[in-house]
């Protein structure tokens, strides 16, 4: 038995109302909109509204369980709003005609709960999370689905003007054993309330307060500061907000704006204290501009403050990410604590809206059954000391074991290109890795083909180039094969730019090492980076015992290709930068444990991958079929010699609302690729997508027993899931294949989408979990079935070979069109780094 962060929630059977809101004159506020129904079911409940409590979305919908004494009415609602400008109060009147549109039936949900095959009643269930989300609502800062605020636990300091606020995720959903509430912690950045200058001192590092901006000062504060709410603070009382559009050029000694329609003309500072009585003190620095495009307004920065509860949505810096990750990290008995005292604040059952929709949530965690699946036994080369291995609780190491598969490497080099590394240093480094390659089976040349080479980091191609061709001159024809590459810790886009060069110009398999490693050379350290090396030459590290004994279901009794598929969308502020998509493919059955990869770049923000299979018109050949699927089937077929008569399809990222639609466009599109090879060419698939962000979390009943808990207290590795909190008629499980090392244990969620292979619960649960224990880059099962886990890398890898122009304000630009970005093609990868696993 295992606990489950769900928590279950009982309804009244009674059909609930739909009714429609309109506002005039028209609000686009949600907030306004919510402040003037509060203040009419203030004024009409006891009278027009029946006694009724409703729900509204703050846009144009409204709730009710049971229906109004009306069908529609016209209601007048006054509001006193406060202008601080004029200092005075005054009153808003609205009229808000609500109207009678439809009954909600409950039926659906409860033919759904029961197990019967209906789809979900989507409107139901967005019904009664507004109702649980409205009093969360009115008491915390929402955000999404979560809920944050600085009195839940006191804010850390995160760095360069942020803070870190705690807060939880709530969401309502139809699972086996009923309706369920899942509640868990979550943290986030927020901007600190700080006054601008204070804020703008932390961005900088430095006192600003005694000298004028830089340019490059003046672009970084902007580019901080753009979109940022802050209040005034020099009216006593009156703090009016305003939202910061952009920074003046100017210090602010220097701006002068007119003052009337005959364009007389008075200085900032003059009147800041003919106005309001207030010196500007720090008159070297620029002023804030708030407002729009046609009327700027100037604002000192001393005399504005960071208004509290603002999100911080951009990106994090490493520095920030670490104490954030520090603050948020949980032990699973600390976090179910924390779980439970959220439900008991929030008093659910006390709720006044939630009793109105005759809601209550039980206050226990759920309580399930789950099954420990065994770890698979892992096949060595039988040179080895141990030429078998039993993984104990997710791991287990290379000690005397050697690669199953051992590449060769005849030829390398490396380059240092980090300052605070020694010659010296960089020369054990690289001997010591040699030796612990050769440990694990490889054929290392002991010697590099030239002298590691030292270069500085803003000069990655003109140092590549150099080796390359220094290299191949003394190989006479023959080519390098490896470069090892030492980089600083603060390695920017130091990486990205290596890696371009590498795969796509030179063609070179390249692995990159940290100076911090470098520096602390453990044993494990050395292994993980051999491993790597191992299988991005062309080898194979371990296989599962099973696949050579031909004993896998549903894998070993025919040709089987495994593919894995992931879309990384770009970060916020990237306005133009395209979605880049992976799909890598097992090329070595029945052992799957190699997979081919290929990335291409799609319309940003797009799911569907556009290029699994496509067609286009050749001058010369007419109309020409590829696409990704088409292109792996065939390498398979050259891997092989056969080609693959059933596929397991392993879809990485997709929400619940795009399951289908991303179904049937790739399952059609697997199909169109297959039909293009041999028209009756139609192999069995299974089509699975797996989620990793969602919020449910499983923790062993008994915290004390160590049996049943690895050393992180976390569940045991293998830990499978998937009845009372899966879906009531859904094939989905919850798997948790890795062992914890800090934090709480995320389990993956698999959903099966499609299954023509027919596999029972317990044949893709334990297919899954092995696949788990062959991943190339580590001694231990990962979170991710490997070929999703591979797609995902590639994806992020493919971002690098993008070569973005940066603006002004430091988002990146791509050329844009009238109908959106245009998406241009990443660069080719070469030959021989594509047919290896050169992602890991």
């Amino acid at each position: 038995m295992v606990k489950a962060n769900h928590f279950l929630a009982k309804i009244s059977k009674e059909d609930l109302s739909q009714y429609s809101v309109e506002v005039t004159p028209e609000v686009t506020s949600i907030k306004m909109n919510k402040a003037i129904m509060t203040q009419l079911v203030k004024l009409y409940r006891d009278t027009d509204l029946g006694m009724m409590l409703p729900v509204y979305d703050g846009r144009r919908s409204l709730y009710t369980a049971g229906v109004l004494p009306f069908i529609t009415k016209e209601f007048t609602v006054t509001l006193v709003d406060g202008d601080e400008l004029i200092g005075i109060t005054r009153e808003r009147e609205f009229k808000v005609t609500i109207k009678f549109v439809a009954h909600a039936s409950m039926l659906q949900l409860r033919e759904l709960l029961s197990g019967k095959q209906v789809g979900a009643p989507q409107e139901v269930l967005k019904i009664i999370d507004i109702v649980l989300r409205e009093l969360a609502a009115q008491r915390y800062m929402s955000v999404g689905r979560f809920f944050y605020s600085p009195n839940i636990k006191q804010p850390q300091t995160l760095g360069d003007g942020l803070q870190s606020w705690r807060g939880f995720y709530q969401s309502i959903r139809p699972t086996q054993m009923g309706l369920s509430l899942n509640i868990d912690m979550s943290t986030t950045a927020f901007i600190e309330p700080l006054p601008v200058i204070e804020f703008v001192t932390q961005i900088l590092g430095k006192d600003v307060c005694s000298r004028p901006l830089s340019d490059a000062d003046r672009i970084k504060v902007k580019k901080a500061l753009r979109g940022v709410k802050v209040e005034v603070t020099h009216r006593g009382n009156m703090r009016r907000k305003y939202r910061i559009s952009g920074l003046t050029s100017q210090p602010t000694r220097e701006l002068i704006f007119p003052v009337d329609e005959e364009k007389n003309m008075k200085s900032v500072v003059e009147y800041f204290q003919e106005m309001y009585g207030f010196t500007i003190q720090h008159s070297h620095l620029p002023c804030l501009q708030v407002g729009n495009q046609r009327k700027v307004n100037y604002l000192p920065m001393e005399a504005c403050k960071i208004v509290e509860g603002q999100r911080y949505s951009k990106k994090l810096n490493e520095k920030q990410i670490t104490s954030l990750l520090k603050f948020s990290c949980q032990r699973p008995r600390e976090r179910e604590m924390d779980i439970l005292q959220t439900i008991q604040q929030n008093t659910y059952n006390q709720d006044p809206y939630a009793k109105e929709f005759g809601i209550t949530i039980d206050e226990k965690l759920a309580s399930v059954e789950a099954r420990v699946l065994p770890a698979p036994w892992l096949k060595y080369h039988d040179s080895g000391k141990e030429k078998a291995c039993l993984p104990q609780v997710g791991q287990w190491n290379m000690m005397n074991k050697k690669v199953i598969n051992g590449s060769s490497v005849n030829y390398w080099a490396c380059i240092n290109f980090s300052r605070s590394v020694q010659e010296s240093t960089a020369h054990d480094f690289c001997h010591q890795l040699v030796q612990m390659c050769e440990v694990s089976g490889m054929e290392f040349n002991c010697e590099p083909v030239i002298p590691i080479y030292s270069a500085r980091p803003d000069q990655v191609k003109k140092a590549l180039k150099y080796v390359y061709n220094v290299a191949a001159n003394k190989l006479g024809g023959k080519e390098l094969e490896l470069l090892i590459a030492i980089l600083p810790d603060n390695n920017g886009s130091l990486y990205g730019d290596l890696k371009r060069v590498c795969e796509t110009d030179l063609g070179l398999i390249s692995q990159c090492c940290l100076t911090k490693h470098v520096f602390k050379i453990s044993r494990q350290y050395l292994a993980n980076v051999s491993l790597k090396i191992n299988v991005k030459m062309g080898g194979r590290n371990t296989v599962l015992l099973d696949a050579l004994s031909w004993r896998i279901p549903l894998v070993s009794d025919i040709p089987t290709i495994i593919f894995g598929a992931d879309v990384t969308h770009p970060d916020n502020g990237e306005d133009c930068s395209p979605s880049i998509a992976a799909v890598v493919a097992s090329q070595d059955w029945p052992e799957v444990t190699k997979y081919a990869g290929l990335v291409c770049a799609q319309p940003r923000r797009q799911e569907l991958i556009h290029d699994l299979y496509k067609t286009w018109q050749d001058p010369q050949r007419g109309t020409v079929t590829g696409g990704m699927i088409r292109e792996l089937l065939l390498s398979f077929k050259k891997a092989t010699g056969q080609k693959p008569l059933r596929i397991i399809f392993y879809r990485d990222g997709v929400s619940d609302g795009q399951f289908y639609q991303v179904l049937l466009y790739e399952l059609d599109a697997i199909r169109k690729a297959c039909a293009s090879l041999e028209p009756s060419y139609q192999p069995l698939v299974t089509f699975i997508v797996i989620q990793k962000r969602h919020h449910t979390r499983l923790f062993a009943s008994n915290h004390n027993d160590k049996t049943s808990t690895d050393k992180s207290g976390n569940i045991l590795p293998g830990t499978v899931v998937d009845t009372k909190i899966c879906h009531p008629t859904e094939f989905d499980f919850y798997l948790c294949s890795h062992a914890g090392i800090q934090g709480t244990s995320r389990p993956a969620h698999y959903h099966v989408l499609w299954d023509e292979n027919n596999f029972t619960a317990d044949e893709i649960q334990s297919l899954t979990n092995n696949l788990c224990y062959t991943y190339a880059r580590c001694t231990r099962s990962v979170s991710v079935v490997p070929p999703a886990y591979y797609a995902h890398l590639a994806a992020y890898r493919a971002r690098f070979y993008m070569k973005p122009d940066v603006h002004e304000n430091g988002s990146t630009r791509s050329t844009c069109t009238m109908n959106g970005p245009c998406v241009h093609p990443l660069p080719a990868l070469k030959e021989k780094v594509k047919n290896v696993m050169f992602y890991c």
